[in-house]
């Protein structure tokens, strides 16, 4: 029976690892067995936080938006109503912009919301 040889496979392994560890700080970034768990920890949190972006972006917006709606008498929730019994189509993330960029737009949408709140009271 031959002999196999696990050499090259092995040290193109441990190359991978310490490719993806440059840029670490200390033993992580040039020792294979501290490089090894600090890139399956980073590969534990990018998985992780990718999903979590889309939670914090959403969060980021209704912030604003609610920022925003404050000064012009209508809470979050009242606002997000309003819209909604208006049947305004526009999500979270293009009415943050508008409520950043384009205050006299952002100010129009307000005002369909109490519309529509005053016509559901009515």
């Amino acid at each position: 029976m031959s002999k196999v040889n696990t050499t090259p496979a092995s040290r193109a392994r441990r190359k991978k690892v310490l490719q993806k560890a440059k840029g670490y700080f200390g033993n992580k970034s040039r020792l294979y067995r501290y490089a090894k768990g600090a890139v399956e920890r980073a590969e534990q949190s990018s998985y992780r936080d990718r999903r979590k972006k889309k939670a914090d972006f959403r969060q980021l917006w209704i912030v604003r938006i609610n920022a925003s709606c404050r000064p012009l008498g209508l809470s979050y929730s009242q606002f997000m109503a309003g819209l909604r019994m208006a049947n305004v189509g526009l999500d979270r993330k293009a009415i943050s912009e508008l409520a950043i960029h384009d205050a006299a737009a952002f100010a129009q949408l307000v005002d369909v919301a109490k519309k529509a709140l005053a016509e559901q009271a009515a």
